[in-house]
């Protein structure tokens, strides 16, 4: 049986070697993959070839993309090639529109990050996101992604629900990070929801990470994840 792909893992490890033990250690109990910018300088490119087309993994690369629109256009040009899944740029919507012209006619989804799940309406004062409920800026954000030519976004749980019901959200994905089993520590999440509330709300997919790869049996955590699963 295939693995169930609502469930993301992040390799947050530091580096290809430490990735590829995880993932066999997960074996069959997961096949998509998040790979961020930690490990760039720790082979992340090269796992990320490694899992889709000698493991034939699923594989998100979350960089994050933000510049001017001639260099977003480049960068996610060179990295299309590498026949991914998803790949992140952030949500301003000329940031959005160089990567989607940079995908060109590939399979590779852009999709576009609303507001960190790391922050709340403290961390937007500080840096002068203007006023109003974190959750409604988040919306306005997905919306304009949309518009933009995002193939999904990248929103908490807490959001999930309200991003489903956006006109422009339709045959679109929604991603959630923030997501924590019942009993799991937050760690640097403000944010969050139980697995089965964010699917049940909306997602498409969750991403996971510590609850995962710092569990004692890698494998057991994720099955018991994707048990919570609606």
């Amino acid at each position: 049986m295939p693995a169930d792909d609502r469930l993301i893992v992040a390799l947050d490890v530091p580096n290809v070697v430490q990735g590829l033990d995880l993932v066999a250690r997960i074996g069959d109990a997961a096949g998509f993959y998040k790979i961020g910018l930690g490990m760039l300088t720790g082979g992340g490119l090269a796992l990320a070839n490694a899992l889709k087309h000698e493991q034939g993994k699923r594989v998100f690369l979350d960089m994050k993309l933000f510049d001017i629109g001639a260099t977003i256009e480049a960068a996610v040009r060179g990295l299309a090639q590498y026949d991914l899944d998803f790949l992140t740029v952030h949500g301003d919507p000329q940031v959005v529109t160089a990567a989607a012209t940079g995908k060109g006619g590939t399979g590779l989804k852009i999709l576009a990050v609303t507001i960190l799940t790391s922050l709340d309406r403290a961390d937007l004062d500080a840096n002068l996101i203007k006023p109003g409920d974190i959750h409604a800026i988040t919306l306005e954000r997905a919306a304009r992604a949309l518009e933009a030519g995002a193939d999904g976004v990248i929103a908490s749980p807490q959001e999930a629900a309200m991003i489903r019901a956006l006109p422009q959200a339709r045959g679109k994905l929604i991603v959630t990070p923030g997501v924590r089993p019942a009993g799991a520590a937050t760690g640097d999440q403000k944010r969050i929801a139980t697995p089965h509330q964010a699917i049940a709300d909306g997602a498409d997919h969750i991403v996971v990470g510590r609850p995962v790869w710092q569990a004692k049996d890698p494998a057991a955590a994720a099955r018991a994840i994707l048990a919570e699963l609606p």
